[in-house]
């Protein structure tokens, strides 16, 4: 099966979608959710404190009140830029499509891997498989 972009000029489309691209849609967005809240909580891709700020960064950004954390989000360009962008049936991706946030992402992975599935981020995904997974046998199992 072919992959589906679900963006399309900027928009959000998912009209297009068969059943099981939906709930990879789904999955996707609760894994991109997770790794989105494990960056917030400034933790590395072992759910432990990412690793510090050069402290000549620490003490620019602390003066720019933005606090001394590695959290990816000085200004928010790059993590609104990284969005699950296709699914097809068994797959679901996503990613930085800008050039300049692509190579920031880059950039900032050589410092500490960042955009990867952590322990917990893995737990979180499983979670909502299995949800999905037990409403689609709900629908196709017909109890007589």
């Amino acid at each position: 099966m072919a992959a589906v972009r679900i963006w399309q000029k900027k928009k959000l489309v998912l009209d297009h979608l068969t059943f099981q691209q939906r709930d990879m849609v789904r999955i996707g967005s609760a894994g991109l959710l997770s790794v989105f809240r494990r960056l917030s909580a400034h933790q590395g891709p072992s759910d432990a404190p990412a690793k510090p700020l050069t402290k000549r960064y620490a003490m620019w950004k602390t003066r720019k009140h933005k606090g001394r954390f590695r959290d990816l989000k000085f200004t928010g360009d790059m993590l609104r830029n990284l969005t699950l962008r296709t699914v097809t049936d068994k797959t679901a991706r996503a990613g930085l499509t800008s050039r300049k946030e692509r190579i920031k992402g880059w950039a900032n992975a050589e410092r500490e891997p960042w955009l990867l599935f952590s322990p917990a981020n893995r737990r979180a995904v499983m979670d909502v498989a299995r949800q999905v997974f037990q409403e689609a046998k709900a629908r196709m199992v017909k109890h007589g």
